[in-house]
């Protein structure tokens, strides 16, 4: 039974996908993971070719084993023998089917912001793969897209930045320090305000609950 925050929640979330289908986004609203794990499987058919962003919203949703082992075509970047190989399985993502990952917030006028440190995902957002799935949890909302900035510099950069041990001041300090270290967590930052790109439209899922960073 929902709860009545839950409620609240979902009439925000439907808010949005609303803006979103108006900016030709493809938003879909999940309960929970484990509809999104569904949603996400259903839309991408067997033998298909997958690549994957870096991202602890997808790790969550326990579906990498799935693209491994079930008849798909992966773009494996977290099972590479050095970094030489992890970069070359990364360029050739860039020719998925398939492009799965999250964003850092999304805004109400239906604004994707989000920063890498390599690019990568940035990068496959806006061009290459064929189709693009963005997977959000209620966690990642904000009003605006400065709103999404400071998400960035005050939770996002810092957590992911400790996650992946780069050695960076934010690492320590829990918050962004515009620094320019070699492993600096925000070089590359975009801001998405429509759903349209070469090749199908940005297909956006929603869960009604906080999942990732």
């Amino acid at each position: 039974m929902h709860s009545k925050r839950q409620n609240i929640r979902k009439i925000d979330i439907l808010n949005l996908m609303d803006t979103l289908s108006k900016k030709d986004y493809i938003p879909i609203y999940a309960e929970d993971i484990h509809e999104a794990r569904e949603i996400i499987l259903n839309l991408i058919p067997i033998h298909s070719s997958v690549a994957l962003g870096g991202s602890v919203t997808i790790n969550e949703l326990d579906i990498i084993d799935t693209f491994r082992d079930g008849g798909y075509n992966l773009f494996d970047r977290y099972n590479q023998p050095d970094w030489p190989a992890t970069l070359q399985c990364m360029r050739e993502a860039l020719l998925a089917d398939y492009f799965l990952t999250s964003t850092n917030a999304i805004s109400k006028n239906g604004e994707l912001i989000q920063t890498d440190s390599g690019g990568n995902r940035v990068a496959s957002l806006l061009w290459g793969p064929e189709n693009v799935i963005v997977v959000c949890g209620i966690n990642k909302l904000v009003d605006t897209w400065q709103d999404g900035m400071t998400r960035i510099r005050e939770l996002a950069a810092p957590l992911n930045s400790k996650r992946i041990n780069h050695k960076t001041p934010c690492n320590i300090s829990g918050t962004c320090e515009d620094c320019q270290t070699k492993q600096r967590i925000c070089n590359f930052t975009s801001i998405i305000k429509s759903g349209k790109r070469v090749g199908n439209p940005i297909t956006v899922i929603i869960i009604n609950e906080e999942v990732g960073y």
